[in-house]
């Protein structure tokens, strides 16, 4: 039997990585995109294989209609306002969005597919200021931004769905992970495209903030590969998904000079307070022992080789754009 998944934030990195995973596992594929100007450019080569809803997590009537028209057996919820920073000045739009969405959509499944399995994109967020290292699934919640507190609300009423409802939902706790099709307001593809343009002489400075922030920092492509085989159980559960090593901004711009031959790394920044988080949270260090006992899943890209990936698409991409 041919499966059905619906996929929400399907144009954006971890959304558009998924929708190639399941499509070359013969998957049907529905994938919810915003009613205006969402830039849907990572799908571009995909989009004949797959048919888009328009659809908003804020509007409860169109979620219900995305959930009919799809008949999914399993639902991917990826959609969110994904900037942590963002989430200090736009409090009310993230409760909405991040906090709420979720249900909502949880609610039109159990209206019309009750029996579909929902997998939720939790995040490392929610354990915000905790001073356990590493953190795994029990780990208590501890967010520190509005983006980690709404975070936190959908992980927990997801957990509420699965053991009061009996509905198939499971928390997917990602924790940061890269790739060329991250969005450049990001650090690591700040820096990755940074880089990349000064060596070719088209800027010469990145703006960053704080250079000694440690991030454990994965691979997109496998962490969507996680979400799936996390809907392959048996059992809803919950999951980290980490790497379990941790680097430091300042690594990663080293790192992405030395791929783009650039020699002293701090002569092309300049530090910028506006920047800086309103609070940081603590260093948060995955362990995905779970995710690799129960799902056969681990990190197998190397912090060094990420950075290699990201700084060569872009080196390769302005070349062409160049030619």
């Amino acid at each position: 039997m041919v499966k059905t998944a619906l996929i929400t934030g399907i144009a954006g990195q971890d959304g558009s990585y998924l929708a190639e995973l399941l499509l070359e596992k013969g998957y049907r594929v529905y994938g919810l995109t915003l009613t205006c100007g969402e830039d849907c450019s990572r799908i571009e080569s995909i989009q004949g294989k797959m048919e888009l809803i328009k659809g908003d997590l804020t509007n409860q009537e169109s979620l219900c209609d995305a959930v009919k028209k799809a008949k999914p057996n399993e639902v991917y919820n990826l959609a969110a306002i994904a900037s942590v920073a963002a989430s200090f000045s736009q409090p009310l739009l993230v409760a909405d969005v991040v906090a709420l969405g979720p249900i909502r959509l949880i609610e039109a499944m159990r209206e019309h597919a009750c029996e579909a399995r929902f997998v939720q994109a939790s995040s490392s967020e929610i354990f915000g200021d905790t001073r356990i290292s590493p953190q795994d699934e029990n780990t208590p919640l501890q967010p520190k931004s509005p983006y980690g507190v709404a975070k936190a609300y959908a992980h927990l009423m997801v957990k509420h769905y699965r053991t009061v409802d009996g509905m198939f939902a499971s928390n997917c706790i990602l924790y940061n992970h890269e790739s060329p099709r991250r969005s450049a307001e990001y650090v690591t593809r700040k820096i990755s495209l940074g880089v990349a343009r000064i060596s070719m002489g088209l800027q010469s400075k990145i703006d960053l903030g704080n250079l000694d922030g440690r991030r454990d920092w994965g691979y997109a492509p496998e962490y969507v590969d996680a979400m799936w085989r996390i809907l392959q159980q048996k059992e809803p559960a919950d999951f980290v998904v980490a790497t379990g090593v941790t680097h430091t901004v300042r690594e990663f711009l080293d790192e992405a000079c030395r791929v783009a031959g650039i020699g002293e790394p701090m002569s092309i920044v300049t530090i910028n307070k506006q920047n800086l988080r309103p609070a940081d949270p603590t260093t948060l260090t995955g362990d995905a022992g779970k995710a690799k006992r129960v799902l056969g899943w681990e990190s197998k890209t190397s912090f060094m080789r990420l950075v290699k990936i990201m700084v060569e698409f872009d080196l390769k991409k302005l070349k062409q754009e160049k030619n």
